[in-house]
């Protein structure tokens, strides 16, 4: 599983460095587009949102951020690579999304075609109850659905998502069987929570954050506990090997040279390193991730195989 990695400190000297011994002008000379594939208002959107003001005080350019919904983010992550490649262009990309995707069916694009240069962030999977609910804890949920197998249903936002493999994931390790019913984003999910349509919700801890004393989680995917949720205990202190969840991050088209490649990695880690920026994404629910252009390969290797082991268990590829 992921190992977060210590806050490493960043210094964009590659842009100072080779503007000093070309004479060229300093990457990033003008303002860079930010496509997000999906619609305004999703969590996507929210945290580019949040790099716009430190990119701007960092390196003198504006993040323009633009919208490119379809497929679930496949309209946009199928075009990119036909976009400028010269760095000025960039696109959010989300897993399990671009590894369940292609696997499924022709989607116009393949994993291997996205040209990820960094991961800042995720939302950890997490179990959310109604305030009212009967589940104290996670071992009452367990045991529910032991004792009414199907029973226990779970919405969740989509199908063969973030949510929907935490389920699959998590009812192998706890020996049990629960119902999931996919809803049309993580809005419509935490509406039937709270609505009691169904007994929890496969949800994130921003969840937790938006909804406060209405919800209550039982456990979150993350390594330590989330610092806006210091009661939470985490999946791993419960006995389940089990962290992840919702991956955030940037791409670049693909013929875009190997040393702008790693201009914007060290930019974007420059904004990851900020500590102001980093509380800001703590309070809305987040959890932190530092994978650089460097670390891309062995990250996405282990990502796709975990993916698809539990996409390929779960019937959900042909």
């Amino acid at each position: 599983m992921l190992k977060l990695k210590s806050v490493k400190t960043f210094v964009f000297a590659s842009t100072v460095s080779l503007a000093a011994a070309t004479g060229a002008l300093a990457f990033p000379d003008k303002p860079i587009d930010y496509i997000i594939p999906f619609g305004p208002g999703g969590e996507s959107d929210i945290s580019a949102r949040f790099q716009q003001p430190y990119f701007k005080e960092k390196f003198g350019q504006d993040l323009v951020v633009s919208y490119k919904p379809g497929g679930g983010g496949a309209v946009g992550w199928a075009q990119l690579n036909s976009m400028t490649a010269d760095g000025y262009t960039i696109m959010g990309v989300n897993l399990p999304h671009i590894v369940i995707q292609p696997a499924q069916k022709d989607v116009g694009y393949t994993t291997d075609d996205i040209n990820t240069f960094y991961m800042f962030h995720y939302t950890p999977d997490a179990i959310v109850v109604t305030a009212d609910s009967p589940y104290q804890s996670l071992d009452d949920l367990i045991a529910d659905a032991k004792a009414n197998p199907g029973s226990v249903t779970m919405s969740g936002s989509g199908k063969a998502t973030a949510n929907h493999l935490a389920q699959i994931r998590f009812d192998k390790l706890a020996d049990i069987k629960t119902t999931y019913v996919p809803f049309k984003g993580t809005g419509a999910s935490t509406t039937a929570n709270l609505g009691k349509q169904v007994k929890a919700q496969w949800g994130y801890t921003t969840v937790g954050a938006a909804q406060g004393d209405a919800v209550r989680m039982l456990a979150v995917a993350m390594e330590e506990r989330h610092p806006l949720f210091p009661d939470v205990p985490t999946f791993k202190e419960l006995g389940y090997d089990m962290v992840g969840g919702a991956y955030r991050g940037m791409a670049a088209p693909k013929d875009t040279p190997p040393e702008t490649i790693k201009a914007l990695s060290d930019a974007f880690g420059a904004i990851n390193a900020d500590e102001a920026f980093r509380k800001q994404m703590l309070d809305g629910g987040f959890a932190m991730l530092d994978v650089d252009s460097a670390g891309m390969a062995d990250f996405m290797k282990a990502r796709k195989e975990e993916y698809l082991q539990a996409a390929t268990e779960a019937g959900l590829l042909n």
